[in-house]
């Protein structure tokens, strides 16, 4: 029972700062906290302090003469940073805990539904919402939709990103720390921002009307939250090479995020051959959920502590856009405590008007 709860709270450590839960090191004051390197610790301290309260030290004994520490052990001692190596770790996988989209069962994690002559899902927006994506998101925290918005509007969208790329927009993806000189080691995607009203970018603004659409039929439906906004979407390209993302949560710091939403772009994937699988460690479950990249599939999940996950090094080039969804109230206390995501990633817009008519 030690050892379940020990593994537990193993799981729920993530540098404060940029959500990574590998290599993490302990505060050495509060010793409660965790960061993935001091550069992180130094810049979460403004806020961190507000909250760092030294743990009570132990008594020691009196030493007898001759038995205290060496001037070299005291100068060792008096030099030691503030953070300890944390006993963080990935979780051990065997074959046993491998579980794909189906190992939960056939449906379980998300919509095996009929489809149109256009490959579309058949489904209404609502019944889509009400039927599948609510009971899934509240049983297992994930839920995938396959063939979402059929072949042709699925290649319009691609052929939007493409455009994209080529203009050379894309930059870096960047940590919560926009001065980290390790985010490469973290994360080998490049990203840009959209809104939905830039130029040449009309198919990407209708995936993201449909995205809205599923959310405003699931609102007060998803958990406890009331979700009233959401970020621009983030485009993003793993320029194969065996670029990928290690493992991370989305939001560790109540910074308002709740859902997370990714549409994936990718053709005829052979997760085997092209690697890029997103692997999902559900808190508490001794399986992972394995989601290949596959064209015209919508995915969500649980944006915080709930789900790391991390995206495996990807071998071609790999497209997704994802949009993360507000809840009201941790939206409301994480602008009182000063706690809302840096860049484009904290910036709320509002959900665009429905598109679907019922």
């Amino acid at each position: 029972m030690e050892k379940q709860q020990s593994d537990l709270d193993r799981d729920r450590q993530v540098c404060e700062l940029c959500g990574r839960m590998e290599n993490l090191l302990k505060c050495g004051r509060c010793r409660s906290s965790f960061y993935c390197s001091k550069e992180h610790q130094k810049q979460d301290w403004k806020k961190h302090k507000l909250i760092c309260k030294e743990v009570d030290k132990p008594v020691l004994p009196k030493q007898k003469p001759g038995e205290g520490l060496s001037a070299r052990d005291s100068r060792k001692q008096r030099d030691k940073k503030s953070l300890e190596q944390g006993d963080s770790g990935t979780i051990p996988t065997t074959p046993n805990t491998e579980a794909h989209t189906d190992g939960y069962g056939p449906g379980e994690l998300g919509s095996n539904t009929a489809t149109t002559p256009n490959g579309q899902t058949s489904l209404s927006p609502q019944k889509l919402a009400t039927e599948c994506i609510v009971p899934c998101m509240n049983k297992h925290g994930i839920c995938v939709v396959d063939n979402f918005l059929g072949a042709e509007t699925g290649l319009g969208i691609l052929e939007n990103v493409k455009s994209l790329y080529k203009t050379g927009r894309f930059t870096d993806g960047q940590l919560v720390s926009q001065k980290s000189d390790s985010t490469k080691d973290i994360r080998g995607d490049k990203i840009t921002w959209i809104d939905g009203t830039e130029p040449k970018c009309e198919k990407i603004s209708f995936l993201m009307s449909r995205m809205d659409d599923l959310i405003r039929h699931c609102n007060g439906k998803l958990g406890n939250y009331t979700i009233n906004g959401r970020t621009k979407a983030m485009v993003a390209c793993y320029p194969g090479n065996g670029t990928g993302y290690v493992r991370h949560v989305d939001n560790p710091n109540g910074d308002g995020r709740c859902v997370t939403c990714i549409y994936y772009l990718n053709r005829d994937w052979n997760a085997k051959e092209h690697g890029g699988l997103l692997r999902i460690f559900p808190e508490g479950k001794a399986q992972f959920a394995d989601i290949e990249p596959k064209f015209d599939r919508l995915l969500f999940f649980w944006s915080d502590r709930r789900n790391p996950h991390e995206v495996q090094p990807a071998f071609l080039t790999r497209y997704a856009i994802t949009v993360w969804y507000f809840d009201a109230d941790e939206r409301a206390r994480a602008k009182e405590k000063y706690l809302t995501g840096a860049g484009e990633k904290g910036v709320k817009v509002e959900l665009n008007k429905s598109s679907d008519p019922s």
